[in-house]
């Protein structure tokens, strides 16, 4: 049996043979490179999927599907509002950077399509001072830390390292790959900078079928934010199978994985607070998150169902549990979650015996494809198809020993999801809200900052506040970026 016609037998047992419709108007190279695309999906997966996913929705919309959500038992949640507390955490985690035992995990897949940009969203730049792009920032903190650390703990410079992992997506890879590599990776290295890519699962009609994109291309879309995991267990390279994140991870002996979002422009990346209080509460996972500004805020909570931890949505929680408060005045439930979470290795390690019991979440959508009959390309109006997602937090229920951070929203989450000029979590707020913080950082140090006068100081200065001890005492009269403690004095 020739390998096309094996192929062919494949998708007919699996009831989508219809994706051959056009396969004997195409050329032969059309064909090979059409046929190397239907190798590589696992159509019998696909279909398990789709199957899992209908099922799990039906069930989550029937009345009695859950278990009544409860606020985040006390024992397994704190707040960064002791210092005392703060201290200890962050002597914590600082040692395990210095150490060698951390590592961060980017999850920047996303283009900046609603920002009006098609580039990656870490290239995208939020009209700072020194008009730096997200990426830069991230590299730039991850660069201060390690030198955090080998001062605090007495290393030789240049010795600690703390490896960047950035998972882009099949539109990003290529145009992030060569942004890190025209910036000169932003001052780390290069080797140190490891770039993959998440997976993707045909679009499918709302009956399950695939869709083709062309009549020798199926549709597809990046399988969501919990493609992450197993992303981490594909070969970094097609020459090299071996090679995966996790390996990568156990070569470097890594014990702690740090992993956020890119489009949040105040994330403390590799934090050593947080990284010190999952440690001490020996978590194999742990969520960062803030207190919800107002009871209804469009934002998914972190609670408790069944002695589970997991994410609920806000259209979720009833206006009476949104409105509940507990014995401190506080909404009972609070805890606003922004995608920034604590691994060991030996949990990522793990995920992979329980992953095909998770149900992929359906997105309606309208999505571009060939008709069958006709060979035409349509492009729908209305949602036609689904595409199919997990979500990183779908792993929370699984996790034996879970954890909760509350930290400040003013000093660590400003997201960047809307246009200019959109007035919520657009460029113009992110902006804002890192030069707000940066005015912090000067006047808890003992400066005076006049009234509109606008400092950006770079993370290689200072991570979180610290190091700014030489500006006590002055008044900043001029707006400007930092780059070195000895340029504050331009700005007096």
């Amino acid at each position: 049996m020739s390998s096309t016609a094996s192929l062919r037998a494949r998708y007919e047992s699996a009831g989508q043979a219809h994706l051959f419709s056009f396969w004997d108007t195409l050329s032969p190279s059309e064909q090979t490179v059409f046929a190397e695309q239907l190798s590589a999906i696992d159509i019998e997966r696909v279909n398990r999927i789709y199957k899992k996913a209908v099922s799990a929705e039906a069930e989550a919309n029937a009345p009695s599907a859950h278990d009544p959500i409860e606020p985040l038992p006390k024992e397994s949640t704190d707040t960064v509002k002791s210092e005392g507390k703060v201290q200890e955490w962050r002597a914590i985690g600082l040692e395990a950077i210095a150490e060698g035992s951390v590592a961060v995990l980017l999850m920047a897949g996303g283009q900046g399509t609603r920002l009006g940009s098609s580039a990656p969203k870490g290239c995208y730049d939020i009209g700072l001072p020194s008009h730096k792009p997200l990426f830069q920032f991230q590299a730039e903190r991850i660069a201060r830390l390690q030198t955090l650390a080998e001062e605090e703990y007495k290393k030789p410079a240049g010795s600690v390292i703390i490896p960047w992992y950035v998972m882009t997506s099949g539109p990003t890879r290529r145009e992030t790959t060569e942004f890190f590599a025209n910036n000169a990776y932003f001052g780390l290295d290069p080797k140190n900078v490891i770039i993959f890519e998440q997976g993707t699962l045909p679009c499918l009609t709302m009956e399950g079928k695939v869709l083709l994109e062309t009549k020798s291309r199926v549709a597809v879309a990046p399988d969501g934010n919990g493609g992450v995991y197993a992303a981490t267990r594909a070969p970094l390279s097609p020459q090299d199978k071996s090679h995966t994140v996790l390996t990568d991870l156990a070569k470097r002996k890594i014990l702690y994985v740090h992993a956020y979002c890119v489009d949040n422009c105040l994330v403390r990346v590799a934090d050593p607070v947080f990284l010190g209080y999952s440690i001490k509460k020996q978590a194999d996972c742990a969520a960062k998150v803030v207190p919800k500004s107002y009871p209804t805020e469009s934002v998914g909570v972190v609670v408790q169902r069944g002695h589970k931890f997991s994410v609920v949505e806000y259209s979720e929680i009833s206006k009476e549990q949104a409105e509940r408060r507990d014995e401190n005045g506080e909404l009972s439930f609070r805890a606003g979650n922004i995608v920034n979470h604590f691994y060991t290795t030996a949990c990522l390690n793990k995920i992979e015996a329980f992953e095909e019991n998770l149900a992929f979440h359906i997105a309606r959508k309208k999505i571009a494809h060939v008709d069958l009959e006709s060979g035409e390309s349509v492009k729908p109006t209305k949602p036609n198809g689904m595409k199919l997602e997990m979500f990183v937090f779908d792993v929370f229920p699984y996790m034996e020993h879970f954890a909760v951070l509350e930290v400040f929203r003013n000093e660590e989450f400003s997201p960047l999801k809307n246009a200019p000029g959109t007035g919520s979590d657009d460029p113009d707020t992110s902006r804002r809200d890192l030069l707000a913080q940066h005015k912090r950082f000067l006047e808890k140090a003992g400066a005076t900052v006049q009234e509109g006068v606008e400092i950006e100081i770079s993370p290689l200065v200072s991570y979180a506040g610290e190091g700014l001890e030489s500006v006590k005492g002055k008044t900043f009269t001029k707006s400007g970026p930092v780059g070195a403690v000895e340029e504050f004095d331009a700005l007096v």
